[in-house]
């Protein structure tokens, strides 16, 4: 009777976890999917919103040489010039022609076709490409050109006489002085292009993207081949033209982690099951209350397991994260207090600006992490389309106050920085003040902030919106107030005055070195006692442009001309443009042996301590690791056969500058200058 009682006990037990396991596969499944679905959306309105202005400018390119030829009609010879003109105009343009109506000049015979190309980046072919062998009049742009009184989007095509490549073509017709259609106007698009445009939607590893035209050709495709494959299709059609583009992820990329968390909970359920059989078979007693509290812990471990791998993917973890933006630098991190917290930093560039937010939801534990996806997502979805900083935490504060069941809230700061001019727009919702760090003048300030309410607890409150003009080496950090309550042993809060006196001895240094060094000093402010709540910090300099090389010494001449624009004083030209080329030199040499490609950085920054102003070059570069440092001091007083070969390059380096230090920092090297004023 035992050992039937003890089978049944078993086989409840089997179907009890797995079901369990069911259960939390699908949920868990279905908000991957929800998560995956608004960053598509979010990147695909994005690029159906840069497509657009592509294609408006070449909509605008269109109807413009419409109208130049309408003005030159009585001299044929001048329209080759009109689209010359144009390509020189307008840089998006790959290709332009006008194509005239059969025998429409009886001097030009049948075929009259004058167009321009580009050939490379700086030179542009213009020619007559109309004949018997180009017969422009079977083309689908030019047919539809001449019936439709308006711009047109033929289907794509391998265009062999005017760009050389695969392009789609807007047209508009030409009409004469009595108003009848006498040509068509046709600016290409290269295909290139737009693959190029479509390339950052691989938002997730070996997914795809498309670009269909409205009858539903490709225009751009990657499209995979393993068979049996099941994907996610998102979809957005682009107003301007009818196309449709789309974001392909394979399901079996997207839930990997999830599959592969579902192989551990099963391996581990076949444990626990196995055990049971054990102990029912030693000792007999009532396994059931052992199966529920194995089973509870189980799925809470797989809960928490889940909620941390989505909660670290939707955090930036790339950095430096714009490879592309010399005059941005930021560097972010967050340490939960618990396996997942309520903390979140979050950035991207959108049109020449940075949009950027701090948060910390009340509460910690998994309530606070959904409300922490919930808060970054809306960031993400809200900022696609708005630019005022107040008016995107206006609605997110209305959107999450309407589905607030919990009464949770979240203490949020949003930041609109225009790359161009410097000028940061930022609306405060009940969060800790920011930092200025103003590197020429070595001070650290909290930037003003309204006492606004946080995001969640209102609905229609209007928050208020302020703004701070950035100088060239300004450094902002935002943080959570994890970083001035973290205690130590005796209870004693780290607290804003020691923050400050930290961040006034960090000034010089890079937004990474800064979130480092302040995490450092927390540790050891800290010691052993227990991290009692979510630790998030952000810094973010707005900095002159890097001088970006390729690994050519023929590169080196272009430094005498960046550093003459910094407006350093002028005896000093000389000798940092002498010290920054034999350091650059250098890293050429070492950093890249044999290999001709790579690239180099060198950022400047003007700045102050307690020994006075400072100019200070950083060199970067992604070769092997090459401390120039550790060279021996070259001894001048040998002769040229008695000294060692190499050496005198960084002795120059040294006696021209007064500082040089060397750091080795996520597979990159570090090399810092220091010229004292």
């Amino acid at each position: 009777m035992k050992k039937k009682s003890g089978f049944w006990i078993l086989l409840i037990a089997a179907a009890m976890l797995e079901g369990i396991a069911c259960v939390q596969y699908f949920y868990s499944r279905a908000a991957i999917k929800h998560v995956a679905e608004s960053r598509a959306i979010t990147e695909l309105r994005s690029a159906e919103l840069e497509i657009n202005v592509v294609t408006a400018k070449m909509e605008s390119a269109a109807k413009m040489l419409a109208m130049m030829v309408e003005h030159s009609l009585d001299n044929p010879d001048a329209v080759p010039a009109c689209t010359h003109m144009l390509l020189m105009t307008l840089d998006d343009v790959e290709s332009a022609g006008v194509a005239f109506t059969p025998n429409y000049y009886p001097s030009k015979g049948r075929w009259y076709e004058p167009c321009s190309s580009r050939v490379g980046k700086d030179s542009i072919y213009t020619r007559q490409i109309g004949s018997a062998e180009h017969d422009y009049l079977t083309y689908e742009w030019f047919n539809n050109g001449l019936m439709i009184d308006s711009v047109w989007w033929c289907e794509p095509y391998m265009d062999d006489a005017g760009a050389e490549a695969m392009v789609v073509s807007c047209s508009y017709p030409v009409r004469d002085k009595e108003g009848r259609v006498i040509a068509v106007a046709c600016v290409d698009l290269s295909l290139g292009y737009l693959s190029r445009v479509s390339e950052y939607l691989q938002v997730y590893k070996d997914s795809y993207y498309s670009i269909r035209s409205s009858t539903g050709v490709d225009i751009v495709a990657q499209p995979d081949t393993t068979p049996g494959r099941k994907y996610l299709v998102f979809d957005e059609e682009i107003d301007a033209t009818g196309w449709h583009i789309s974001i392909i992820i394979p399901e079996d990329i997207l839930y990997a982690d999830l599959n592969r968390v579902g192989l551990i909970i099963t391996i581990l359920m076949l444990l626990g099951l196995a055990l049971l059989v054990f102990i029912l078979y030693r000792s007999g007693r009532d396994i059931q209350n052992l199966i529920t509290v194995s089973s509870q812990k189980e799925r809470m471990m797989n809960e928490l397991e889940i909620a941390q791998t989505i909660q670290k993917a939707m955090l930036p973890k790339v950095f430096p994260p714009f490879a592309d933006r010399p005059d941005l630098n930021v560097y972010g991190m967050v340490r939960p207090a618990k396996e997942i917290g309520g903390d979140l930093y979050d950035f991207y560039v959108r049109h020449d600006k940075l949009f950027f937010c701090v948060g910390d939801v009340s509460g910690k534990g998994v309530p606070a992490s959904l409300v922490m996806a919930t808060i970054r997502s809306l960031f993400r979805s809200t900022t696609a389309h708005e630019e005022h900083a107040h008016l995107i935490v206006q609605q997110m504060n209305d959107t999450l106050s309407e589905q607030n069941d919990q009464n949770m809230f979240v203490t949020f700061f949003v930041g609109v920085l225009n790359l161009k001019s410097g000028k940061l727009s930022y609306c405060n919702a009940g969060h800790n003040a920011p930092v200025l760090i103003n590197n020429a003048h070595a001070t650290c300030k909290e930037i003003e902030v309204k006492p606004n309410l946080p995001v969640g607890i209102m609905v229609g409150f209007e928050f208020d919106e302020q703004e701070v003009q950035l100088a060239f080496g300004d450094t902002i950090f935002l943080y959570t107030d994890g970083l001035t309550e973290a205690e130590n042993k005796t209870h004693e809060q780290f607290g804003e005055t020691r923050m400050m006196s930290t961040l006034n001895h960090l000034v010089a240094l890079r937004p990474r070195q800064i979130v480092d060094r302040m995490d450092s000093e927390i540790a050891s402010f800290v010691g052993d006692a227990q991290q009692s709540d979510d630790l998030t910090m952000m810094a973010i300099r707005y900095q002159i442009p890097a001088i970006v090389m390729r690994n050519d010494i023929q590169q080196i001449p272009t430094l005498a001309e960046w550093v003459e624009s910094l407006q350093v004083p002028t005896e000093l030209n000389m000798p940092i443009n002498l010290a920054l080329e034999e350091a650059v030199s250098n890293v050429m040499l070492y950093a890249y042996p044999g290999q001709n490609d790579g690239k180099v950085f060198v950022e400047f920054v003007r700045t102050r301590d307690e020994q006075g102003e400072k100019l200070v070059f950083t060199i970067s570069d992604s070769g092997v690791p090459f401390d120039p440092t550790q060279k021996p001091e070259a001894d001048i007083t040998l002769s040229a056969e008695e000294r060692a070969i190499g050496g005198l390059g960084i002795h120059l380096v040294r006696q021209l500058m007064d500082e040089i230090t060397y750091e080795r920092i996520e597979d990159r090297n570090i090399l810092t200058l220091v010229k004292k004023l």
